[in-house]
C-alpha cells in the first residue's frame, strides 16, 4: 500500500490522422435501395371520427357538459370531475358515465336527467344514456385544475 506510483509521460510530436471516407467510393458500392419513409410521408392526415376523442361530435358532448353546473358549488360537472367517460358511436348514441358528490347529494334525481336532455341536444346525438355509478366514489382530486382554482383550494 505504501508503494510510490510512478506516472510516466510520453512526449509526441504528432499524431497520425485516421483515414478518410471518401464518398465517391461508397457511392460506388452501394446500391441506394427505396426510401422506406416515402410512402409513410406521403400519406395525408384522416380526420378523426367524430365520436372519439378529438373528434367534433365527442367535443360537442363534452361542451354541453361543461354547461351545466352543480348548484351547490360554482363549477361545471365536467371539472368538477363528476364525468367518468364519454362514448358516442357511429350512429350517434352517447352513453354518459357518471357520478355525484355523494350519494345523497339533493340533485341525485334531476342531474342524470339534466345530463342526458343536455346530451341528447346536441346536433348530431340520436339518443343519449347516463349511467350513475358510485365506483369509484367522487373526491375532490377528481377536479380539473381550472375547478380547483375557482374553489379556493391551488
Amino acid at each position: 500500500m505504501n508503494e510510490e506510483r510512478k506516472i510516466a509521460v510520453e512526449e509526441v510530436e504528432a499524431v497520425e490522422a485516421p483515414p478518410r471516407v471518401r464518398v465517391e467510393a461508397a457511392a460506388e458500392t452501394f446500391e441506394r435501395k427505396r426510401d422506406y419513409l416515402e410512402g409513410f410521408l406521403a400519406q395525408k392526415p384522416q380526420g378523426l371520427p367524430a365520436g372519439e376523442p378529438g373528434g367534433a361530435l365527442y367535443e360537442a358532448v363534452v361542451d354541453a357538459l361543461k354547461e351545466i353546473f352543480d348548484p351547490e358549488i360554482p363549477v361545471n360537472i365536467y371539472d368538477l370531475g363528476l364525468i367518468y367517460g364519454v362514448d358516442v358511436t357511429d350512429d350517434g348514441h352517447a352513453v354518459v358515465t357518471m357520478t355525484l358528490t355523494t350519494p345523497h347529494c339533493p340533485v341525485a334525481e334531476s342531474m342524470p336527467m339534466e345530463v342526458e336532455l343536455r346530451v341528447g341536444a346536441v346536433p348530431g346525438v340520436g339518443s343519449a344514456e347516463v349511467n350513475l355509478v358510485w365506483d369509484p366514489p367522487w373526491d375532490p382530486q377528481k377536479m380539473s385544475d381550472d375547478a380547483k382554482l375557482e374553489l379556493g383550494m391551488l
